[in-house]
């Protein structure tokens, strides 16, 4: 079943909220998916900085003295530990190496999320409990989607649960299932890309991220799944400046949105938006099947 929210911020003023409103949202879907959730915040990116946010199940052993052996391999790196994740603020042209040091001096840690202003934090448990545990209330930033999961077709894992980020600044909720995932996972496969789970929500993850490495922008990488992905799907997305939502041409999962001069946010029911500020004065309404929705920080909407 599963619910996605999700929150694009259209005025700055209300960033310091953008945590606390997007965990409420998704406490609030908690009946749609108890078993795990996960929460992606886009920040305000540091000029010539990046961050790698990463997951262990043994936090202690792989998180201290972290930062002191990234720097003895030659990466200098900053670490903040929050309970079972940590993200590494590096030199943004140092990104590719932390992943490759990673792997020798901490292999068993995993990666969520990396990019110059994205965090991805999620875990199995109750909503409640998830964004309690890594303080997510707290996080200020510009826009930001979250899932609260029930495991029909895979088991109940932190990798298992969403979002899935297969490229940088880049990340996925979905709602449904796709029929052709393991067709489209062996072409992507076939492309250099590759998979943690057998997830098929990271299979359109990867899918749109490879139309955006082929120079697409998300709207138009959402407009070829609606060709090329097979099943039934809501899906919203987050890149480092934008926010997407697609349906496909059935649209059976439920979806709302709503919009004023101050954000857009997506629901997957409207409960889940009741208390956004101004909501009183929102145009709301269901997004049409096999129709993208795209917003985007530096253009016009």
């Amino acid at each position: 079943m599963c619910g996605i929210v999700g929150l694009f911020l259209k005025d700055r003023s209300l960033e310091p909220q953008l945590g606390a409103l997007l965990s409420e949202m998704l406490i609030t879907m908690t009946d749609r998916g108890p078993d795990s959730a996960g929460i992606a915040i886009y920040g305000s990116p540091e000029s010539g900085r990046a961050k790698v946010t990463i997951q262990s199940a043994s936090p202690k052993a792989d998180f201290d003295g972290l930062d002191r052996d990234l720097g003895k391999a030659g990466v200098p790196a900053t670490v903040k530990v929050k309970s079972t994740h940590a993200v590494i603020e590096v030199d943004s042209l140092r990104l590719d190496d932390v992943r490759l040091v990673l792997s020798e001096i901490r292999p068993n840690v995993r990666v969520m999320g990396s990019g110059d202003s994205i965090e991805i934090y999620k875990e199995t448990g109750l909503p409640k409990d998830v964004v309690s545990r890594f303080d997510v209330r707290a996080m200020s930033g510009s826009h930001g989607i979250g899932h609260t999961r029930m495991a029909t077709e895979s088991a109940v894992t932190t990798l298992g649960a969403h979002p899935f980020s297969t490229g940088a600044d880049q990340c996925l909720v979905h709602n449904g299932s796709l029929s052709n995932h393991n067709n489209l996972r062996r072409v992507l496969v076939r492309e250099g890309m590759s998979f943690e789970t057998q997830n098929d929500s990271e299979v359109a993850a990867a899918y749109l991220t490879s139309k955006m490495a082929d120079g697409n922008d998300l709207g138009e990488a959402l407009k070829s799944a609606l060709d090329d992905l097979d099943g039934f799907f809501t899906f919203v997305v987050g890149t480092k400046s934008g926010f997407g939502v697609v349906r496909d041409p059935i649209a059976c999962k439920p979806a709302v949105m709503a919009e004023t001069d101050q954000y857009v946010a997506f629901g997957s029911e409207y409960r889940a938006l009741v208390n956004l500020p101004g909501i009183e004065n929102a145009r709301v309404w269901e997004p049409e099947p096999a129709t993208v929705y795209f917003w985007e920080h530096d253009k016009a909407a």
